[in-house]
C-alpha cells in the first residue's frame, strides 16, 4: 500500500476510523463488544497503521476499545485523535472550544488510550454542522493554537491537525506552526473543501476526508447512488462504496482515508480499495 507522511509517521493511505465502534449515534457501548474488538484486531492484521479516534466517541468508548484490543500498541501505529467537542448526557454533540477544554481533551485522550503521546491531535472547529466551516474567530483561534503548540512542544502530541476549517484557518495556523493534517468533509458529491485540499497538496500536508461516502447510506445517497459509481462498481465487480472510496484516493496523493465500520467484512472491503484501478472513462465522467 502507498504511504504518506503524517507527522513523524509514514502511514498507509487507507486507515481506520473508530467512529462506528460505539453504540448508535456514536453514543454508549457497542451493540456487540466482541465484534468491535475483533474489528480492531483485524485492523492490525491487515497492516493498517493509522487509527483515527476521539475521546467524545462514546464518550470514551472508542478509546477504551482501542486500548483493550491493541495495547501495548505496535511501534508503527499512528494513533490520531481530536479535541474541540463533547457530548451531553443525552448524546448531543456540543462544542468544547475554550483553551482549557482543549487541554483537558488532550489529557483525557492520553488517559483513555493509555499512552503518553499521540501521533497527532486535530483541533476540531465546532460549527454545529459537521459539514460546515465556521468563520474564523481570530482571538479564540490564536488561543487554541497556543494550547496545541504547547502540547506538541511538551511531547504529548507529535503533530497538530485541523478539522472543519477553511483556507483562512489554515493560513493563520501555518503562519504560526507546522500542520500535520487537515480533516474536512469531502466526497464525490461534496467538493466544497477543494480549495483546502489544493492548499494541502501544495504544502505537503495530509488531507483526511470525513464522510467520503456522503452523510447517509440510503438508496438516494448522492455518492453511492451516483449512476457512474454504480456502473463502475458493476464493471469491476466491486461495491459502490469501494468505488467511491477509490475515487477519493485518486484525487490527490496526500489523501488519507479513514473509513469506519463495526464489521470485519466491511473493514476488509474498505482496505481493498487501495488496489482498485478505476477506469479512465469513469474518472472523466465524474470530473
Amino acid at each position: 500500500m502507498q504511504t504518506f507522511p503524517l507527522g513523524s509517521f509514514h502511514v498507509g493511505r487507507v486507515g481506520f476510523g473508530a467512529m462506528q465502534l460505539p453504540g448508535p449515534g456514536v453514543f454508549g457501548p457497542p451493540r456487540d463488544r466482541d465484534q468491535a474488538l475483533a474489528v480492531l484486531r483485524r485492523v492490525i492484521e491487515l497492516g493498517i497503521n493509522h487509527i483515527d479516534t476521539a475521546q467524545f466517541y462514546g464518550p470514551n468508548v472508542a478509546n477504551e476499545l482501542i486500548r483493550e484490543a491493541l495495547h501495548p500498541y505496535p511501534a508503527d501505529l499512528a494513533l490520531v485523535s481530536k479535541v474541540g467537542g463533547r457530548r451531553d448526557d443525552a448524546g448531543a454533540w456540543l462544542g468544547a472550544q475554550q483553551p482549557d477544554e482543549l487541554r483537558a481533551g488532550i489529557e483525557e485522550n492520553l488517559r483513555t488510550l493509555d499512552t503518553d503521546r499521540l501521533a497527532a491531535v486535530n483541533l476540531r472547529i465546532h460549527s454545529g454542522d459537521p459539514t460546515a466551516v465556521a468563520p474564523v474567530d481570530r482571538e479564540l483561534f490564536d488561543r487554541q493554537l497556543t494550547v496545541m503548540i504547547k502540547a506538541r512542544d511538551e511531547g504529548l502530541i507529535g503533530g497538530i491537525g485541523l478539522s472543519g476549517v477553511g483556507l483562512d484557518h489554515l493560513r493563520i495556523a501555518l503562519d504560526r506552526t507546522e500542520i500535520a493534517c487537515v480533516q474536512n468533509a469531502y466526497n464525490l458529491a461534496d467538493r466544497s473543501a477543494q480549495p483546502v485540499l489544493d492548499a494541502c497538496v501544495e504544502r505537503g500536508i495530509a488531507f483526511v476526508p470525513f464522510f467520503p461516502l456522503g452523510s447517509a447510506l440510503s438508496p438516494d445517497n448522492p455518492v453511492l447512488g451516483h449512476p457512474a459509481v454504480k456502473a463502475e462498481a458493476e464493471r469491476l465487480g466491486r461495491t459502490p462504496a469501494q468505488v467511491a472510496l477509490a475515487w477519493t484516493l485518486s484525487v490527490a496523493p496526500n489523501v488519507l482515508l479513514i473509513p469506519g465500520t463495526s464489521s470485519v467484512r466491511h473493514l476488509e472491503e474498505n482496505t481493498a480499495v487501495a488496489d482498485i484501478e478505476l477506469g479512465d472513462e469513469f474518472l472523466a465522467s465524474v470530473g
